[in-house]
């Protein structure tokens, strides 16, 4: 595995610790918001293999620095890498970079986005995101692919790129992590949805105070810890067989067709696949249509959608 890139202040971008049975993964762009761009994504997954491979480890707790789990993916910021080739690990598309239109864009985010989200799904040992503040669009992908999700107080989620004209993000588990109904809802009016209203819908499994949010989490990961390894796999990889028999991956797969249907609509009547948007964009056209949260006043600031994204 290769050593985790570096922030441009010489941070890494993903931070990797064990206590005891427990990993704990921390997504490490605070200034970003924790916006998800490939150095990240492909840092988060040497961390999980680490993990993986450690038979200490019993259970990984994926959380992010700062106020903010994940505001989305990376569309702006300066560490923005889409022009970037990375080892494949997802899947065999050809490498991206010198490629035009759908042929670059789908080749890219079926290996950085559903890819490696439904990889880290089928993880063997139980997962558990740790979630405060923002976790919106490519953020919910990092927190659904994960089994648990335990979330602060002032968590906040959203999927707001129907603006943009895109049915969803790209690890479209909508309809099952929240149901059909509230699904659309979700997505026709990109609101913000509060920690405790998630909890009302399944979207998570306990709401803890802010302040409280890593010791509950360590204390679930620790208890899960006491079970026999193989056991927990094989209880994951049932639950996860009955949601596919539901048709999860089926559905994930429609979906991303119309997502990338979506982006080269955008593309051929527009200025770009995103249609014309970015973060500043969204995060203004969302506080206009939208009343101002109650939860604290810091995730007011987070853009709907990745302080930053190239999709």
């Amino acid at each position: 595995m290769t050593a985790n890139p570096s922030t441009p202040d010489g941070e890494e971008v993903v931070r990797y610790r064990v206590d005891g049975p427990v990993a704990t993964v921390t997504m490490n762009r605070p200034r970003y918001r924790n916006a998800q761009n490939s150095a990240m994504t492909y840092a988060l997954d040497d961390a999980f293999g680490r993990a993986v491979d450690d038979d200490d480890v019993k259970v990984i707790v994926l959380a992010g620095a700062g106020e903010h789990f994940s505001a989305g993916h990376d569309i702006g910021t300066p560490g923005r890498d889409v022009d970037r080739s990375f080892p494949r690990r997802a899947g065999l598309w050809w490498d991206h970079v010198g490629k035009a239109g759908a042929e670059s864009r789908f080749a890219r985010e079926s290996e950085v986005y559903l890819g490696m989200c439904r990889r880290w799904r089928e993880i063997p040992k139980p997962t558990i995101a740790a979630v405060q503040g923002a976790c919106v669009a490519g953020g919910l992908m990092l927190a659904w692919c994960c089994d648990l999700v335990v979330a602060a107080d002032d968590a906040f989620f959203a999927d707001p790129v129907v603006r943009m004209g895109i049915p969803g993000v790209e690890y479209f588990a909508h309809p099952w992590v929240m149901g059909p109904r509230f699904a659309k809802e979700f997505l026709f009016l990109g609101e913000r949805v509060s920690a405790a209203r998630a909890l009302e819908l399944g979207m998570v499994n306990r709401v803890v105070p802010r302040d409280g949010l890593a010791d509950t989490t360590r204390d679930i990961a620790e208890r899960i810890a006491t079970l026999p390894r193989l056991g927990l796999a094989l209880t994951k990889k049932a639950v996860n067989q009955a949601e596919d028999l539901m048709g999860l991956r089926a559905g994930m797969d429609a979906a991303f067709g119309l997502h990338h249907l979506a982006h080269a609509h955008n593309a051929e009547v527009g200025v770009d696949s995103l249609a014309g948007h970015d973060a500043r964009s969204m995060r203004d056209a969302a506080r206009a249509t939208e009343p101002r949260p109650s939860a604290s006043g810091s995730a007011e600031d987070a853009p709907p959608d990745g302080g930053a994204a190239q999709r």
